[in-house]
């Protein structure tokens, strides 16, 4: 008997085959059986896709680098995994802890540090950054990094990288506008080369959330992410993580987000229009 299978799962696949199979780890001959196996088989599939989706969630909150789609054609081949392994660290360093009176006292030292550099640099932030600081300790809301990380997940994938595609868009508004309790309209971007792929609900920090999608002929992909929150303001700013970015705003108390890994410049025009075309007042950030 075999320990691995899970009955839940088609007759023919077993836990260790997909999971390797989501690691890159399966010979060439293997993987295309298993795609063939799950071409016939939506439930294995959608499980399959699901633990995709976790992956790369872990890998986007712990910074590990975002696979391109060289690696992902290189995987195809049935070479990544082997690339994977050398790359490794063929040990694990241990250190001993510091002690919790040198850690305090360090931690005294940078922020005062830290404060002092924050005073002298303050009137020059906004310049400095193109309107991208916070201040002091300043730290985007939680739907701006909700947005980034709902980017980092479900951009990469490329059979469900939305729930509800663009031929549906009229569905996909109406059904998004009831859950967050507010008419929803999605922007177009083709005259900067993106096309709707879709959209999907997505928890946020207090309701619902909205994420759509788009994409350029290159594969390139942004999304927009929309939730309500309790505040209301004009501020737009920008958000990094690697080399994604996010320029984000409030308004009419309705958090947006627009997220990719494009040029600060191109992203800040691109954001503009969406807020305009979405009843903001982007001329508040010129």
């Amino acid at each position: 008997m075999n320990d691995d299978h899970d009955s839940s799962l088609p007759e023919g696949l077993d836990l260790r085959a997909l999971s390797a199979f989501v690691d890159g780890e399966l010979p060439l001959a293997e993987r295309t059986a298993v795609e063939a196996q799950l071409a016939q088989q939506p439930e294995a599939a959608a499980k399959l896709a699901a633990w995709r989706a976790q992956k790369t969630a872990l890998q986007a909150l712990c910074g590990a680098p975002q696979r391109s789609e060289h690696d992902e054609r290189n995987e195809r081949n049935g070479s990544v995994g082997q690339r994977a392994a050398d790359d490794e660290p063929a040990f694990i360093v241990v250190r001993r802890p510091t002690p919790r009176w040198q850690r305090v006292g360090l931690a005294a030292c940078w922020l005062a540090a830290g404060a002092g550099l924050a005073l002298a640099l303050g009137p020059l932030a906004p310049r400095l950054t193109g309107g991208a600081w916070d201040g002091l300790g300043g730290r985007p809301p939680s739907f701006a990094e909700r947005a980034d990380i709902a980017y980092a997940v479900y951009t990469p994938e490329r059979r469900h990288p939305v729930e509800v595609a663009a031929n549906e868009e009229e569905h996909l508004i109406n059904w998004l506008s009831k859950r967050l309790n507010r008419p929803l309209s999605v922007p177009s971007l083709q005259e900067y080369g993106y096309s709707l792929v879709g959209g999907r609900l997505l928890p946020g920090e207090a309701g619902p959330a909205a994420q759509f999608m788009y994409e350029n002929p290159n594969g390139a992909r942004l999304t927009l992410y929309i939730t309500g929150i309790s505040r209301d303001e004009t501020a737009f700013r920008l958000f990094r993580d690697g080399n994604r970015r996010t320029f984000y705003w409030v308004s009419d108390r309705m958090g947006y987000a627009l997220s990719g890994p494009i040029a600060e410049d191109k992203l800040r025009s691109i954001a503009i229009e969406v807020c305009s075309a979405l009843g903001g007042k982007p001329e508040a950030w010129q």
